[in-house]
């Protein structure tokens, strides 16, 4: 049942960008949450991934022809997320695959689906330290940075704020796990104390044991690391409750609909983290997605789901070929220096560089995507507050430590 509803749901969305080139020379999969816990980024996501192959479509296409997007829900779940990926690879054909934004998504359809057919796969969302060491034969790789590092910098935010005793809540998955001990490593590190560190499972109904053990022994405030589906029944249930009135967030939970669900007089004040950059490839996504979308909503991953896209397509165009091996090989020769700087939206001029055996350095709407041996890239991270009931940018930050 939960097969053939993942294979439907790939069929029934897949989407032709450019819709009158005669010939398609490039098909990139979107693997993406259109429904679960992380549907309130999936939609985002997708909005980067259709602009970046519009840009492509109208500045001359991928050797010569358009750019399509086939998308597969991946409902955030990891084994329906497996078969879209295998829909996407052995029906659709697809040159590389863009996603998956969970963590635990995205590391079994790498495992399972994409490192053993041999196709490229760039997340621009999956931020869990087990990516780094991860068997994938070099086809997996993301444009955003590991958690290991963010860490370090919630853990910095953390002591910004005066909090001597947290309690952590985390989603029981890679990326919750892998970002929970990362925090709580750099935060007692620097003096910090967990009061409680707890797991929770997505689709219950009560958290309130969770809550509980998270909160014995003292707590100054909640480190909540999660999707929005859930984290909003556990934060409604810390106020109800009485265990916490402070919240300290990852970036899975930056999300305006969290604020409109629990209200902004109890959301006021929260903060959090979250992958960011600033500078000319910032703001020339930030103009172009507005100019095509309407306002750009304040959630992660939509610019680096745009980078993943761009760089794909770019990749086949230095290959010369839509081949996936031929792809991937080339991934790292578009988008480290040395080379010509290209930004977001210079498709046309990125195509003039190769036809003439130039190099490029393609510098992303979230930052530069200089990818090491592993398929990682350095980052900068954003702090972000509820300020009046909105979500709020305070400043881009690189960790210290």
């Amino acid at each position: 049942m939960i097969k053939r509803a993942a294979i439907g749901a790939v069929s029934a969305l897949a989407l032709t960008l450019g819709a009158g080139q005669a010939m398609a020379e490039m098909k990139i999969g979107a693997l993406v949450p259109l429904t679960g816990d992380l549907q309130a980024y999936g939609e985002t996501s997708l909005n980067g991934i259709k602009l970046a192959a519009k840009h492509i479509n109208e500045q001359g296409g991928v050797l010569g022809g358009d750019a399509e997007i086939a998308v597969g829900d991946t409902q955030t779940t990891p084994q329906v997320g497996v078969d879209a990926a295998q829909k996407l690879v052995n029906v659709e054909g697809v040159s590389g695959i863009v996603g998956a934004l969970s963590s635990g998504v995205t590391i079994p359809a790498a495992s399972s689906v994409t490192s053993q057919a041999g196709v490229p796969q760039i997340s621009g969302a999956s931020t869990s330290p087990e990516i780094t060491t991860l068997n994938d034969n070099d086809f997996l790789f993301r444009t955003v940075p590991t958690d290991a590092v963010q860490g370090i910098a919630l853990s910095e935010i953390t002591n910004a704020q005066g909090h001597k005793s947290v309690g952590v809540v985390y989603i029981n998955n890679d990326y919750g796990a892998g970002l929970a001990e990362a925090f709580s490593e750099a935060y007692k590190a620097s003096g910090g104390k967990i009061a409680g560190s707890v797991a929770y499972e997505k689709g219950q109904a009560s958290y309130r044991g969770e809550l509980q053990r998270a909160a014995e022994g003292g707590a100054d405030a909640l480190v909540l690391i999660g999707y929005p589906e859930n984290g909003i029944t556990i934060i409604r249930q810390a106020l109800e409750g009485g265990y916490f009135s402070k919240f300290v967030l990852s970036d899975g939970m930056k999300a305006p609909e969290i604020i409109d669900s629990i209200g902004a007089d109890y959301m006021n004040g929260s903060v959090g983290t979250a992958p960011a950059a600033a500078g000319k490839g910032a703001d020339l996504f930030k103009e172009a997605y507005e100019a095509e979308f309407g306002e750009l909503p304040p959630k992660p991953y939509i610019d680096s789901a745009y980078d993943a896209t761009f760089l794909l397509a770019l990749a086949a165009e230095k290959a010369g070929s839509n081949d996936p091996k031929a792809v991937r090989d080339a991934l790292r020769d578009v988008s480290a220096p040395p080379g010509v700087e290209v930004l977001p939206g210079e498709w046309e001029k990125a195509k003039k560089l190769l036809a003439n055996g130039q190099d490029i350095d393609y510098q992303g709407a979230a930052g530069p995507v200089n990818f090491d041996v592993n398929g990682d890239v350095l980052g900068t991270y954003e702090e972000w507050t509820v300020e009046d009931g909105k979500i709020v940018s305070k400043r881009i930050f690189l960790p210290e430590s």
